[in-house]
């Protein structure tokens, strides 16, 4: 694109100051649209690409706003003190920041036009070609792995894995970025021990990567979905223990991988 400052795209929501999803202080940009269903999402109004309509503090919000490159870029420079000074960055997330690839590749694009580090977290769920088009501007890869098991995860999730354990081999691959595992630990779907040691055996499988890190189910979302008037189907999940995710943590460093609970 020519004048890819004024590339459009949808987003619904810019996170400022965050400490996760990539090193240092950095950005967050979620864009709006994503394939998969997951049960426990706590982004739910993510998921539709439509701009939606969602109550809030007993208030009506509305959910989804198009925007350029540059007018999201203009709201990222104004931190770039932090960056600069924790060697932090922009984060694209969602929704799945994949599914805009007319946008998400400019939007990175300019951020490292302007020396930021670039990351975005991800659920690979997405044709080789598009994947490729983010990875020329892109510094790390945040990916859940959730499940080794096609239909389970098909069943939690909505789709199967196997393009996205074959995305993950083709980033690792690649060289182009640093690529880290992430796996969202969910009660009923993969918080076995034996569930997670197959994730962190296969992410130990692919070259170059080093981390792995197991996100705690929690409940955050759940009042999104009431403002979506849309049923929460984990209500009655309870969250793990402290001491159940150091037991989970100590079997995924057993791959020998650097293993971390959160991040």
């Amino acid at each position: 694109m020519e004048n890819y400052l004024q590339a459009k795209g949808r987003i619904f929501d810019i996170q400022k100051y965050s400490i996760h999803d990539g090193p240092g202080i950095r950005t967050i940009v979620f864009l709006k649209g994503c394939a998969l269903r997951c049960r426990w999402c706590c982004n739910p109004e993510g998921q539709e690409y439509k701009i939606q309509t969602m109550m809030f503090n007993g208030k009506e919000k509305t959910v989804g706003q198009d925007v350029t490159v540059d007018e999201v870029l203009s709201i990222i420079a104004e931190d770039d003190f932090y960056y600069r000074r924790s060697g932090g960055g922009v984060t694209l997330s969602g929704g799945e920041c994949l599914n805009q690839p007319d946008f998400g590749p400019h939007l990175l694009h300019a951020c490292h036009d302007l020396g930021y580090n670039t990351a975005i977290e991800t659920t690979g769920y997405q044709k080789w070609e598009v994947i490729e088009k983010y990875l020329e501007h892109l510094d790390y890869v945040l990916m859940d792995i959730k499940h080794m098991d096609s239909a389970k995860h098909k069943e939690f999730t909505g789709v199967p894995n196997e393009l996205i354990l074959e995305n993950a081999r083709r980033i690792a691959q690649s060289g182009k970025v640093e690529l880290i595992i992430r796996t969202p630990v969910i009660p009923t779907f993969n918080h076995s021990p034996e569930e997670i040691r197959a994730i962190a055996e296969f992410a130990a499988t692919l070259p170059g990567v080093k981390k792995h890190h197991l996100l705690p189910y929690h409940r955050l979302g759940q009042g999104k979905y009431e403002g979506l008037d849309r049923p929460y189907s984990m209500a009655h999940i309870e969250p793990m223990t402290n001491e159940y995710m150091e037991r989970l943590l100590s079997v995924a460093k057993r791959s020998g991988l650097e293993c971390q609970i959160g991040g």
